[in-house]
């Protein structure tokens, strides 16, 4: 008996790691494709401390929830079949009505066995598929599908600001070249600028995003897009939703403006196969949430801000 279920577990084990090997593969490549690109001056190296997370000022509409599976998918069903099965098998065997298949002892697999197996193989699939976070069930989200220019609409609460130390000495120094500078007007300018470059990136066209851009986050954009059309694929991104953007750092130097902006947001990532549609990375019912670091700059006055550097939190 122990011999037979060894080898079962063994086969369960090698089953759960061929459902694992046919899930898409995370995709997380938006522009920046998650990972840390371009300067940020004199604090490049230099992480800035994020501040505590405070409730969006964009309310503009409320997230859609993750898409479930009719039924509750797979993996529910297949827990009601075990249970039926075990539920099935006591009361045949109290009826006297067991056969070979079903008995402890007999040359099969016995009904305790199987769910065993069966556990087994949904314990494995759980921790090694390592699926995506859903987005959270908060309402306070600004989504790309409602966007409009800066100018066109009226938020309801300014962004909140860091409590690094010289963040109000950083934002003096930039009003002393800009007096009409605002928190929440830039606020606005960066999530402007952050649908904008995400726009152009799915398009695989940088163009549109081009005065946006410096030209060595530009030269690495263009890199990555350069990457996609080789391979054929395209970085298909929906439903993205900014929950907060706010100011945790502000500076000048050489004559530059610089501010670092936490933007927390959740989106729909995968990519697609030019040819035929289909997905090679991602997924398109999985929504991913991520938090990064926004750097931009300009010439120190009331010039247009550039994105100059993405870091990772």
């Amino acid at each position: 008996m122990y011999k037979r279920f060894f080898a079962a577990t063994c086969c369960a084990i090698t089953v759960a790691m061929m459902l694992i090997s046919i899930t898409p593969q995370k995709a997380d490549a938006r522009a920046g494709s998650s990972r840390s690109i371009g300067s940020r001056g004199s604090r490049s190296y230099a992480t800035p401390a994020a501040p505590p997370r405070q409730s969006s000022p964009y309310q503009q509409a409320t997230p859609q929830p993750p898409i479930q599976p009719a039924g509750g998918g797979f993996f529910r069903n297949m827990a009601g079949g075990i249970a039926g099965g075990v539920l099935g098998g006591m009361l045949f065997r109290r009826l006297g009505l067991g056969n070979g298949w079903g008995d402890a002892g007999s040359g099969g697999i016995s009904i305790l066995e199987m769910v065993l197996i069966l556990g087994i193989i949904y314990l494995l699939y759980r921790f090694l598929k390592n699926r995506h976070e859903s987005a959270p069930s908060d309402q306070n989200v600004y989504r790309m599908d409602n966007y409009r220019e800066p100018a066109l609409f009226q938020a309801t609460a300014q962004a909140s600001l860091s409590p690094a130390d010289d963040l109000p000495a950083g934002i003096a120094h930039i009003r002393q070249f800009d007096p009409a500078f605002d928190e929440q007007r830039f606020c606005d300018q960066v999530l402007d600028i952050f649908f904008k470059i995400q726009s152009a990136w799915m398009n695989r066209d940088l163009a549109p995003a081009g005065p946006l851009l410096t030209p060595e986050v530009r030269r690495t954009f263009q890199d990555d897009i350069g990457r996609l059309l080789r391979e054929k694929r395209v970085n298909r991104l929906e439903n993205i939703a900014v929950r907060n953007v706010e100011i945790v750092e502000a500076w000048q130097e050489s004559g530059q403006d610089y501010i670092t902006t936490l933007i927390y947001a959740n989106l729909v990532d995968y990519t697609t196969a030019d040819s035929t549609g289909q997905v090679v990375a991602g997924s398109k019912t999985e929504p991913v949430k991520f938090e990064e670091y926004w750097t931009v700059t300009r010439p120190a006055g009331n010039n247009q801000w550039r994105l100059s550097a993405i870091g990772q939190k």
